[in-house]
């Protein structure tokens, strides 16, 4: 239920609905004031979430700051690392994994493993029944190609049973404190996504360090087309930031983090 109602809500308060919710809103209306000011506010938040200066002083303002390997102390016994978009296939009939948007997390993930921090992997999440059972999901498909990187497969584990965050947290628990009791852990994944993750992994009773991964704050001058001109990408990314604080407060009110 918590799943369907979190997608619905989703749906609602996103950017897009919001900016769709207000045309249809000024295209109906009778009162011609009223669908100015629902133009504008759409004109608004188009310049906003288009603005490359804002949406990475937004990104860096939630981010956590980025790590060095080097800088890593001690080696930990499990390095997580949560699913979603970081492997994808071209086709279902292709003999190799290709990588997606998020795959950094993946990447940071093998890098800490070559440099001896972690000493296993641990890939948590689930996708739909059919590409489960086809072994095309995310963990799977990461788990073929940290194994084409040559991590031995004994060093690699995989949690299939996540649809979200929460179980990400709960059922990686479960599983490492029954095979690595008072162990140390490493919790990678995506930086704008690690203030949900972290405190959720802490309600689960695991305390990780973090490792921040697929980074979206540009750490660079602002040129002035970054301040005036609307750049279409950076609306993706507004949506995808502004989707995780919806679910960060959703999980807070939730208790779940």
């Amino acid at each position: 239920m918590f799943f369907f109602l979190s997608k619905t809500v989703d749906f609602f308060l996103m950017p897009l609905s919001f900016i769709l919710i207000l045309l249809v809103y000024a295209w109906f209306t009778k009162n011609r004031s009223n669908a100015k000011k629902a133009t504008l506010t759409v004109l608004i938040m188009l310049y906003v979430l288009c603005n490359a200066f804002l949406v990475h002083k937004a990104f860096q303002w939630w981010e956590y700051a980025p790590r060095n390997i080097a800088d890593v102390e001690g080696v930990y016994d499990v390095g997580i690392v949560l699913t979603g978009g970081m492997v994808g296939l071209p086709t279902p009939t292709s003999d190799h994994p290709g990588l997606s948007r998020h795959a950094d997390r993946l990447l940071q993930t093998y890098l800490l493993y070559k440099a001896g921090k972690i000493n296993k992997i641990l890939i948590s999440g689930a996708d739909q029944p059919r590409i489960m059972k086809l072994k095309l999901d995310d963990g799977q498909q990461s788990a073929l190609l940290l194994e084409k990187w040559g991590v031995p497969r004994a060093d690699i584990l995989l949690e299939g049973a996540s649809r979200n965050t929460r179980q990400n947290a709960v059922n990686s628990a479960e599983m490492l404190q029954k095979q690595f009791p008072g162990g140390r852990f490493m919790l990678i994944t995506s930086s704008f996504h690690l203030r949900r993750a972290v405190g959720c992994f802490q309600k689960a009773g695991i305390d990780p360090a973090v490792f921040p991964a697929d980074l979206y704050g540009a750490f660079r001058t602002p040129t002035l087309r970054d301040y005036l001109r609307p750049d279409p990408e950076m609306f993706g990314y507004a949506h995808l930031l502004w989707r995780e604080w919806v679910g960060y407060l959703v999980y807070k009110v939730m208790g779940y983090c």
